[in-house]
Formats: structure tokens, sequence, C-alpha cells
């Protein structure tokens, strides 16, 4: 097991009515801004529980941030956050809306830097003023309200970028598996996929004897699995289902799992490009990626690919290449049991200019991705034409 760090400081509160529990953990005297996407929290009840829980305090709404947050719509919180002199951030809302908060944590205080800096020049980790925030779940799915990641989108330029500072982490994180009782089966889905990639790329690399982490992220990865169909029942939801739904996806990248071990996030590299330039949801760039990036390093990872097949997905065939086969088989057809296309052509995107898009992409920031830094813009590219 390699040499780790592990800090995450973010209380979680979890479980049914636990949005009353605001108003103890929100400063008495804090100015905040209620930050959240198109609205739906005013069609579910979350806003109003919200409201209530927040009616000693003064509170500034700013709704409409976008999925896959938009650069352009962050400038304008900002420019709000300054002029009302903010200092506390509470987002409502998925990992959109929280991943947009954390940014403008960031950017708002520290007025000497571009904030397009923060993500292009890699600057986060260097600041260390930030206004506060906390977070209500309601879509589960990036564990955005668990740990220190965000990731920005500027659409005008067709970039997606990411950054990670220890100043963003959420003071707290209410989590109620009752807000996502209004939410479509597809953003369901969506979540299941996200959670299950988060896992595999802290756990898809190879063997580092590290028995605890390896463990972790099977379980995580088979309780996906096992609650996938009780997670898309609709009429009624089942509570415990999406109680564990929301824990599950919590947990999936808290880095607690990823603590000693190496990791490959090329999936999510390669992911971001297909959403800035094709506009894919996050979760179905992850699926077209993640089984063809298995096949093509599949010697890589042989060790992991083995063990992951026997443990997770029920391959115990003794030859080692068949199995491998079928566990990248049965990887992609847990995708495809939750509804999730596996394939660039069932988006009606062409692979080929995929390839070429995101080939150039990464050769002009001079990206290489994985465990071993290996994985080029050629791979990623070669990566891609499998997705047929």
């Amino acid at each position: 097991m390699d040499n780790f760090e592990f800090y995450n400081p973010t209380r979680i509160i979890f479980g049914k009515g636990t949005i009353a529990k605001l108003s103890k953990r929100v400063p008495r005297k804090a100015k905040i801004m209620l930050l959240y996407g198109g609205g739906s929290i005013k069609d579910n009840g979350v806003y109003d529980q919200v409201m209530d829980a927040l009616k000693k305090h003064e509170v500034i709404e700013f709704g409409g941030i976008e999925p896959n947050p938009d650069y352009a719509t962050l400038m304008k919180a900002i420019k709000k956050v300054r002029k009302k002199k903010i200092d506390f951030l509470l987002a409502v809302g998925g990992g959109s809306v929280i991943d947009g908060t954390k940014f403008i944590s960031l950017a708002s205080p520290n007025e000497e830097i571009e904030p397009w800096d923060i993500l292009a020049r890699k600057v986060a980790k260097d600041l260390k003023k930030a206004i506060p925030l906390g977070t209500v779940l309601t879509l589960p799915a990036t564990a955005s309200e668990f740990n220190h990641n965000a990731v920005i989108s500027r659409r005008e330029t067709e970039e997606k970028l990411s950054f990670a500072s220890d100043s963003v982490y959420p003071k707290f994180s209410i989590l109620d598996p009752e807000t996502t009782y209004s939410l479509p089966q597809n953003q369901l889905r969506n979540g299941l996929v996200d959670a299950f990639v988060h896992v595999m790329e802290q756990y898809m690399t190879y063997p580092v004897g590290a028995v605890v982490q390896d463990r972790q992220a099977e379980a995580l990865l088979m309780a996906i699995i096992e609650m996938a169909p009780a997670v898309l029942e609709m009429d009624p939801p089942d509570y415990d289902a999406r109680a564990n739904y929301m824990w599950v996806c919590s947990n999936a990248l808290n880095h607690l799992i990823g603590a000693g071990v190496p990791q490959d996030w090329a999936t999510h590299g390669i992911g971001h490009e297909l959403t800035a330039f094709y506009g894919l949801a996050h979760a179905e760039s992850l699926a077209v990626v993640l089984p063809w990036l298995l096949w093509y390093k599949r010697e890589q990872k042989r060790e992991k690919l083995l063990q992951y097949g026997y443990r997770v997905m029920d391959q115990k065939m003794q030859k080692y290449s068949e199995r491998i086969d079928r566990t990248i088989e049965a990887t992609s057809a847990f995708f495809q049991s939750v509804g999730m296309p596996t394939t660039l052509t069932s988006y009606g995107v062409d692979p080929d200019e995929a390839a070429v898009k995101v080939q150039a992409r990464w050769e002009a920031r001079g990206w290489s991705e994985g465990e071993h830094k290996d994985i080029t813009g050629a791979d990623a590219a070669a990566i891609l034409r499998l997705s047929r």
C-alpha cells in the first residue's frame, strides 16, 4: 500500500426530515446565498423545507445553475456574491449545483486572480480564502457533497475542467433520501452509473496489497448492482433502496477507498471531452468509455480485472482470457440493464470524429492519464474508435 494522508471534515446529516436541521448548522448571523438549478426544488417541496428552516436567516437566492455548470452562469453568481457581501453559500441540488457553488466559494473572495485560472492553471490548491458552504443533496451521483472536487464547463470554448481544494469541503451536507422521490428514472440511472465508475477508477488499476481498500471498493460495486432494480422502482419509491443509493453514491468518491492506492481517471478525462463537444450527460459519457478502456488496457489491468471478475461479477472460469472477456461484457451488461447505452453510436456520435477531436484537445494540453500516465491523446482516440 502506498503512503497517504486522508482528510475529510464534512459533517453528514442523513435521513428523512433532516432538512429541518439546517437552522442549527448555518451560522445565525450569516448572510446566505441559496443556490439551486432549474427550479425543481420548488415543485417537490424541498425549497419550502429549506426556507422554513432558514426563516430567521437572511437569504438571497441564485437559481439557474445548469447540469455541467457553465462558467458564464457562475460568474454572474460571483458578481452577486461580491456585491451583496455574502458570507455563507448553501447549495441545494445535485453535483452540478454543488460543484458550481464550490467554484463560487473559491473564486469570489480571491479577486486578485482570474477565476478561470482556478481550472485552466490549477491554482486552486494555492488558494486559502473561500466562502464556507453547506449542501442539501437532492440528486445523488457525484459525491460532491462529501469531497473537495468540482468540475466546471465553459460552453463558449467547449471546455470542461476540474479542480480540487481542501478549502471547499462542505461544512455539512444534508442527505434526505425522500428528496430523490421526484427524480426521473434517467437521473437515477445516471447516478448509479456515475457512482459505479467512480469506484472503478479508484480500484481498476493494479494490486498494491491494499486489502481494505479493495474489499471496500468491491463491496460498493456489489451494493450498486444489488440495489439498482429497487432504486429504479418508481411507484412507489422504496425508502431503503433510495437511502442506500444516496449513501453509496457519497461513499463512492469521498476519497476513502482511493487512499493509498493507484488511480486511473482516464475515463473521466475522456468523458469530460465528450460532454464538452457533444453534450452527453456525465454518466452517459462514462458508460461509453469505460468498457472500451478496459478492453484496450486489458493486459496492463489483467490482475485487477481477474480479481474484479471473480469477486464482483461472478466470473470464475479458469481460463483467464475468457474470464477477462466475460468480465468486461458483464460490466457493459450492467450498464445496459439500467438503461444506459455503452456506445457512442447509440447517441448518434461518430466515434472517428470524436477520436480526432479528443486527441487534438489532449495533445494541445499535453495530457496523459491512467495509473501509469501512459494513456495519451492517441490512446484516448483508439479507445473512442472502439465505442461503436
